[in-house]
């Protein structure tokens, strides 16, 4: 009787238990106690979780013990069931260690699944000078103060290699004379399968994933050097896909580090988000009646031993090396629709939309350099046709950027960049050039957790590349940024 009010009382406590405590203690009442005391017996659980005196735990075993393997396995499963975010091989910044991306929860009951939460803010104040050269247009001069991205990020596993991540995003809030609030909406939305045949060869995702149209932009924002990405990898963005993750299957995966790849396939781009060589949108004059999928693909090498990339990322804090080089192609076969003349005709097209996209990027230490090179086809010169003899003219574009950090851990992780660009958008044209220089500081005060940074960038536009054509400009940034991320 004593044996069963025992296992009664056992069974009803272990919610209240930590299921690891290796000892309870009963007295002659058949209460148990979790804390020690004179008259209560010690007790504990065996391996099939009957409850039983220490005295007697070995000779009352009616099974085999569990092997070494399989303790290590149970060990393992109940290590996992926690909550975790700091990222114990991150250096010791000022602040701390830096977080891994999200905080993760792990049940008890299934280790295999688990969930992720976390944020991330960045915050810009900016002065901006516009000259207009020649052209006798005023000059303008804006100081602004706004969110350059406000989100919140959400990730969850259902089993051993299927998860989904999402986030939801107002970007660019409170931006520009206007103070725009912006609007909420989803950005990454996809279901992942990893290594469903047991080899990281073979990956997929589904839904809004990103496709690798350009190094940098694959890379998490509150990981790359200047928040505000070159203006070639961001026309390349939209160019085949919407915003690189209209809704796609893609696989991907690698073989030991050496040889990464990723071919995809998808919805295309939007024409709210098509801009000509003047900056100027397509659903502005034009629209689209019948586009067919995006295809295409990228392949990244690392070919010396030891330098493997391991992860996409444009911060290092000083730490390992690697070197990679890689080459993509994408493409959308077709593209159709009409912009009207000037004496209201509808002028009917069709574009195929190619990109050819080189990258290569290194680091070594606290040196980090990249380069990217951009090759478009079919590119619009103006949407507004009035501009070139009431048809619609395309032709090439082409354009590069190379950017580069030096981190000092000396000096609490301060780090000098600097970025150059250059980008003719449209080649047939005289002038439809734009070259942009920056440089700047960043200070990793917890790694990407925490860090502040301030840069001066100056852009010059070719005549051929202003919307009202016939004079230049230059734009002048100076730009102090925050960001808080986990």
């Amino acid at each position: 009787m004593k044996k069963v009010i025992i296992s009664t009382i056992a069974a009803m406590a272990i919610g209240a238990v930590n299921i690891n405590a290796a000892t309870v203690y009963v007295d002659s009442k058949g209460q148990m106690f979790i804390t020690p005391s004179e008259g209560r017996v010690p007790y504990t659980f065996t391996d099939k979780m009957e409850l039983v005196p220490v005295s007697q735990k070995d000779i009352t075993y009616s099974t085999p013990k569990l092997s070494q393997d399989k303790k290590e396995i149970k060990q393992e499963l109940l290590s996992k069931s926690k909550i975790t975010i700091m990222d114990k091989n991150s250096p010791d910044f000022l602040l701390g260690k830096q977080t891994h991306i999200n905080m993760k929860f792990v049940p008890e009951d299934n280790p295999d699944m688990w969930l992720k939460i976390g944020v991330r803010v960045q915050g810009t104040m900016e002065s901006k000078q516009v000259d207009y050269k020649g052209s006798g247009k005023l000059d303008e001069d804006l100081n602004d103060a706004y969110l350059r991205r406000v989100r919140l990020e959400i990730a969850a596993g259902f089993g051993y290699g299927i998860s989904f991540v999402m986030d939801i995003r107002n970007d660019k809030s409170n931006y520009g004379i206007e103070n725009d609030e912006g609007n909420f909406n989803v950005g990454d939305a996809y279901l992942k399968i990893k290594k469903p045949f047991d080899t990281s060869l073979i990956n997929f995702k589904l839904y809004r994933a990103k496709i690798d149209v350009s190094r940098t932009e694959t890379v998490k924002s509150a990981r790359v050097i200047a928040y505000d990405r070159p203006y070639v990898a961001d026309i390349a963005a939209q160019y085949i896909s919407f915003n690189r993750r209209g809704a796609n299957i893609q696989m991907y995966g690698d073989y030991e580090k050496k040889i990464h790849y990723q071919v995809a396939f998808g919805s295309a781009t939007s024409p709210n988000k098509i801009k000509d060589a003047i900056d100027s949108k397509q659903s502005s004059v034009a629209n689209v009646s019948n586009q067919s999928f995006f295809y295409g693909g990228k392949i990244i090498l690392s070919p010396f031993d030891g330098w493997e990339e391991t992860s996409r990322t444009e911060s290092y804090f000083g730490k390992g090396k690697h070197f990679s080089v890689g080459a993509g192609y994408w493409v959308v076969p077709s593209m159709e629709g009409t912009v009207t003349n000037l004496v209201g005709n509808d002028v009917k097209y069709d574009l195929k939309h190619k990109l050819i996209n080189l990258e290569a990027s290194m680091h070594y230490k606290g040196l980090f350099l990249q380069a990217e090179y951009f090759k478009f086809e079919d590119f619009v010169q103006s949407w507004d046709i009035s501009k070139t003899g009431n048809q619609l003219v395309t032709g090439d574009s082409s354009g590069w950027y190379v950017t580069g950090e030096y981190v000092i851990p000396e000096l609490g992780y301060i780090a000098p960049f600097f970025r150059y660009e250059n980008h003719d958008r449209f080649e047939k044209a005289n002038d439809a050039t734009v070259t942009s220089a920056m440089g700047g500081l960043n200070w990793y005060l917890k790694g990407n957790t925490i860090k502040a940074g301030v840069y001066y960038q100056k852009d010059n536009y070719g005549e051929d590349a202003v919307s009202n054509s016939g004079y230049e400009k230059d734009v002048e940034y100076f730009r102090l940024t925050s960001q808080f991320f986990f």
